[in-house]
């Protein structure tokens, strides 16, 4: 399986205080090798996902990475890259509002997470509405031990009430979620360990049934 390397994260390092074309251009073969790098990590913890997660079989890493090119047509930060690699997994459905897997590395900041982003509001009604109709089978996923060792959920809400649910709903807290989303931080030390890629897999499975759920409310 394919490990993080120390010089991928050394140039993502590097980036952070030399964020400029001219210092990237200089250091494009650093960049190559290491994308190349995070590239075969993805595809590695793809190939170890789809055990459990079969909308993961035959997933090409290349085509979930994020471009570390920034658009910066309307943003104030004119700086040019990201200073951090991104994959988005899931599966080979990428419809609006579909959970997933998203795999962040960034000195200092890396993550794991997973479930729906910045859904719509017609998918976050319907997701809405599954937690009203089937409280107790979302409870039960969130309050594994498994889940809540690993995982936090995370997301902003509604100050109210969302309309057409009632403010008595045992479920209330979580349908003011505005999106459902679930996180794990992880150190420096761990992402340069030889056994990442089973370490963020043992994550991915936590984060499964979860994603299942959510995705059974779009079907």
């Amino acid at each position: 399986m394919a490990a993080i390397q120390k010089d991928t994260f050394q140039f993502l390092y590097e980036l952070k205080d030399n964020n400029d074309r001219e210092w990237f251009n200089t250091n494009k073969n650093r960049y190559v090798a290491a994308n190349e790098n995070f590239i075969s990590f993805i595809q590695s913890l793809i190939n170890e996902a789809a055990r459990f997660e079969p909308s993961m079989a035959g997933l090409d890493a290349k085509k979930t990475v994020f471009r570390i090119y920034r658009d910066t047509r309307f943003a104030k930060d004119k700086s040019p890259y990201k200073t951090n690699f991104g994959a988005w997994l899931a599966g080979k459905d990428f419809r609006e509002g579909v959970a997933g897997y998203y795999f962040h590395l960034q000195p200092g900041a890396s993550f794991i997470a997973g479930g729906v982003h910045m859904p719509g509001p017609a998918r976050l009604k319907t997701l809405r509405q599954e937690l009203s109709h089937n409280g107790a089978g979302f409870l039960e996923i969130v309050n594994n031990k498994n889940f809540k060792e690993k995982l936090e959920l995370r997301g902003d809400k509604t100050t109210k009430v969302p309309p057409g649910f009632e403010k008595d709903d045992p479920m209330v807290e979580f349908i003011k979620f505005k999106e459902l989303m679930v996180h794990h931080q992880v150190d420096d030390k761990t992402v340069l360990s030889d056994n990442f890629t089973a370490y963020c897999a043992g994550i991915l499975s936590a984060m499964a049934p979860f994603n299942a759920f959510l995705n059974a409310s779009s079907e």
